[in-house]
């Protein structure tokens, strides 16, 4: 799928031959798992990170692994924007696109990717009905949906079947720019949908829609 939407694949049996061939030729480009053979996504993560041909290189890991804590623990190993499967192609493809439009484009080292937490400056205006140009809510509150959101999100089970829910992003917002909110959203595993998780409350509820975030 992805040579088909135009880009040159090189790819890796296990973790360390993905790191030798990074070395060897750096990409522009990482995608990558948490559980591969010989070497973890963990420790590829690390060390691509610490070396200077790699160290700016955008890294995106599409990961089985949903809890909390593993979460926590791909994005302090450096990736640059963490997916938890299962996980359409397209969402793969937006979060490519926009990680390296925000690296520059070159994957050389030379710009590294911004925090995936970290909310970029918004340039979207819309008119209103005189022609005017106003703010969108969005700049203005700096709304953003990320994976690496200020509070952890809890382990939760769904409320239908009392499976464990799997975390798949956070929406960062709220009334007025100092008073933002939080709500984490996650997927049911025997597919009773998509629920929200409000920080504030502390409660949980089945999301209207399945959201689809482009995550900051």
């Amino acid at each position: 799928m992805l040579a088909l939407a135009g880009h040159d694949i090189i790819e890796a049996a296990d973790g360390r031959d993905a790191l030798v061939k990074a070395l060897e030729t750096p990409p522009h480009f990482v995608v990558t798992e948490t559980r591969l053979p010989i070497m973890d996504g963990y420790a590829l993560c690390e060390i691509l990170r610490q070396d200077r041909l790699t160290h700016a290189v955008p890294i995106l890991v599409v990961t089985s692994e949903g809890r909390a804590e593993r979460l926590a623990r791909v994005r302090a190993a450096g990736a640059s924007a963490v997916l938890v499967k299962p996980v359409k192609i397209d969402a793969i493809l937006d979060q490519m696109k926009r990680l390296i439009e925000s690296s520059g484009g070159s994957g050389n080292g030379q710009a590294a990717a911004p925090p995936i937490g970290t909310p970029p400056p918004r340039v979207d205006v819309a008119k209103d009905v005189g022609g005017r140009v106003r703010t969108t809510l969005s700049k203005t509150h700096q709304r953003f949906d990320t994976t690496a959101p200020p509070a952890t999100p809890p382990l939760l089970h769904c409320p239908g079947c009392d499976a464990a829910l799997t975390y798949q992003y956070s929406h960062i917002g709220g009334v007025s720019s100092r008073h933002p909110e939080q709500w984490d959203y996650y997927l049911c595993p025997r597919s009773c949908g998509t629920f929200e998780y409000r920080q504030r409350t502390r409660r949980v509820r089945r999301a209207a829609e399945t959201p689809v975030p482009t995550l900051r």
